[in-house]
């Protein structure tokens, strides 16, 4: 069975097969493609009169230097427009793909943030493209997604005073949007029936939300739209002044169980921030439309074998809480007692929810003669919500 893991810095699902030739659009360094790419050619070509190497692909490219491949693979060269298009022509692209290599190059290339920014949110745009042409992404999915203009749009019918014209958006969306683009995003919002008229007072009012079945949303389209809207806040950090806006960040070292609980909390402040938002807006109009990215991203790879030493720990741990957690409950408890705090004692304990003190302590302090079963039920249904939050 193949197997994939995700690696960092590697830009794409890594497959411990080479039997099937690398797919560019599974990539975000071109280094690494054209690295599994040469791979994939030699283990094809085993056997056969001549197998595949670096001096063939220069043959196949047009270029002198028999090394030239190895050279960019090793990042000592970086490929200019020029030998895109060689590179392209050497590994078989079509003009689509090649065109996807580019951006692919300059993205890996480009040495200032803001330029890897923008080069990313075109090679998103122009990979949902092609799949949209394939069919690979189907048009009504497609048409499901409002683009970060109607996204826009849809919420400053929350604020105040805003005229609902083309030329009128243009200049409140701080001209970021053409005036097509604004027009064509309100004419979808009406026609789905996100938006309608007010028909006594002629204002814009949300008829529904946006993404009323997210999962059916394919993952390229919400790249998309997500890659479009960070790339307002990189323009923000450089167009808004500090009183303005928030920017911060903050790097660290997580375990596994440590980043689970954070996500966790971020998305529980999302929703709270998006509650409070919904219940302020039904009371008042809102002066501007703000934009709030949450990330929470790695950095740094894993170094080998630590997560499969840290399972273990863990598993150490569980059996020893366990086993403590049995121990503490008084010789005449039942059965019923047992069972239960065995199911509290398996609860998360790679993130310590329930450690072999912990059930001493509940049990030698709070379960009275007339009380044993009513305490050990507490502690059980606190070690459930604890396991809910870390699902």
């Amino acid at each position: 069975m193949q197997k994939n893991h995700l690696e960092f810095n590697k830009g794409k699902e890594i497959s411990t097969s080479s039997a099937v030739s690398p797919a560019l659009c599974d990539y975000l360094n071109y280094r690494q493609f054209l690295a599994d790419f040469y791979k994939y050619k030699r283990e094809a070509t085993k056997g056969a009169l001549r197998s595949y190497n670096y001096a063939v692909f220069s043959a196949a490219a047009n270029i002198k230097s028999p090394n030239y491949l190895k050279m960019i693979i090793e990042g000592k060269r970086n490929l200019s427009d020029d030998m895109i298009s060689k590179f392209g022509k050497a590994v078989g692209l079509n003009k689509e793909q090649t065109d996807e290599f580019r951006l692919l190059v300059q993205f890996t290339q480009a040495g200032d943030t803001a330029d890897r920014n923008m080069f990313l949110k075109k090679l998103s745009e122009h990979r949902v493209d092609v799949k949209l042409k394939s069919g690979e992404i189907d048009r009504k999915s497609f048409e499901k997604v409002p683009n970060w203009v109607a996204w826009i749009i849809y919420a400053m019918v929350d604020q105040e005073a805003v005229g609902f014209d083309a030329p009128t958006l243009k200049q409140l969306l701080r001209g970021k949007a053409s005036t097509d683009e604004i027009e064509n995003a309100l004419k979808s919002l009406i026609s789905k029936g996100d938006l309608i008229v007010d028909e006594v007072t002629g204002t814009f009012k949300k008829a529904r939300n946006l993404t009323e079945s997210p999962e059916e949303i394919p993952v390229a389209l919400v790249r998309k739209l997500q890659a479009q809207l960070m790339y307002l806040g990189l323009e923000s950090l450089y167009q808004d002044q500090p009183t303005e806006r928030e920017f911060g960040t903050l790097t660290m070292s997580l375990t596994k169980a440590e980043f689970e609980e954070i996500k966790f909390k971020l998305r529980q402040m999302r929703k709270a921030i998006n509650k409070d938002n919904s219940i302020s807006r039904m009371k008042t109009k809102g002066d501007r439309v703000y934009q709030l990215n949450i990330q929470l991203f790695p950095v740094s790879n894993a170094v080998d074998g630590l997560t499969e030493k840290r399972a273990a720990a863990v598993q150490q741990s569980k059996n020893a809480a366990s086993m403590a957690a049995r121990a503490v409950l008084p010789e005449a408890g039942s059965l019923e007692m047992k069972s239960q705090l065995d199911s509290a004692g398996k609860v998360n304990p790679e993130v310590g929810v329930v450690s072999a003190v912990e059930a001493k302590i509940e049990v030698e302090t709070s379960i009275s003669p007339n009380s044993k079963s009513s305490n050990v039920s507490s502690l059980v249904a606190n070690a459930a919500s604890a396991a809910d939050l870390f699902r």
